[in-house]
């Protein structure tokens, strides 16, 4: 099973929320540091996009510091989720929605961001991903785009074979997994895109980019986008 089919039919709603409830305090730091780093480039008057939001875990902390946050997800149970979660959020709307075809306006969005890795999750082609987020942001405005950092393989491995060891993921294939890449035996691969290959993509596309990896765990891509 590809992973974006993974998350939207078996790891989603409760059982994606499960996912991060047995993380382990350095897997918490680093999905920590990510909000925190996503914050930065968020005012009070933003209009801010989350693609991929699953049960809006990331979404309750873009609520206190945006004016009006948008979630999409391809998994109807994790979208059901989220709206119970965020009941007393007002400035929070959820759609189920394919993140390379989006259907809001052209430059609607101050902030559009793809975390945790969403660029290789999402299983579509990175370039279209991109240009598709570049399309419904404002011009000036950030497209946010972040995949695991090499140097937490060990602690993103460990998390994920807990995972596996409650029931959420099929068994880990330790033989082939290794550099950057999880397989699971039933099917499910978890890759991630590096520094490297962030660098390479913003320059054949001629973007704007700030690269860099933070809390020794994320590598983040915040381009600045121009209509011009």
């Amino acid at each position: 099973m590809k992973e974006n089919e993974y998350y939207a039919e078996k790891l989603s709603g409760l059982r994606l929320k499960q996912c991060y409830e047995i993380a382990s305090p350095r897997i918490n730091q680093y999905l920590e540091a990510e909000i925190r780093y996503v914050l930065s480039y968020i005012k009070a008057n933003d209009i801010v996009l989350e693609l991929g939001c699953g049960y809006g875990r990331v979404l309750s902390r873009l609520a206190q510091k945006a004016k009006k946050v948008y979630g999409i997800d391809t998994s109807e149970e994790s979208l059901k989720l989220a709206q119970d979660i965020l009941t007393d959020v007002p400035n929070v709307e959820l759609h189920k929605m394919n993140a390379k075809s989006l259907s809001f306006e052209t430059q609607m969005f101050d902030v559009v961001i793809a975390i945790q890795n969403s660029i290789s999750a999402f299983k579509v082609d990175p370039r279209e991903l991109i240009k598709e987020s570049l399309r419904v942001t404002k011009h000036g405005g950030k497209v946010i785009l972040s995949s695991y950092s090499g140097n937490l393989w060990e602690a993103r491995l460990e998390w994920f074979i807990q995972q596996s060891k409650e029931g959420l993921l099929g068994e880990i294939d330790l033989k082939n997994t290794g550099d950057g890449v999880i397989i699971c035996k039933d099917g499910f691969k978890a890759s991630t895109f590096t520094l490297d290959e962030f660098i390479k993509l913003t320059s054949e596309m001629k973007l704007e980019a700030i690269i860099e990896e933070i809390d020794k765990s994320s590598i983040f891509c915040v381009i600045t986008v121009n209509h011009l």
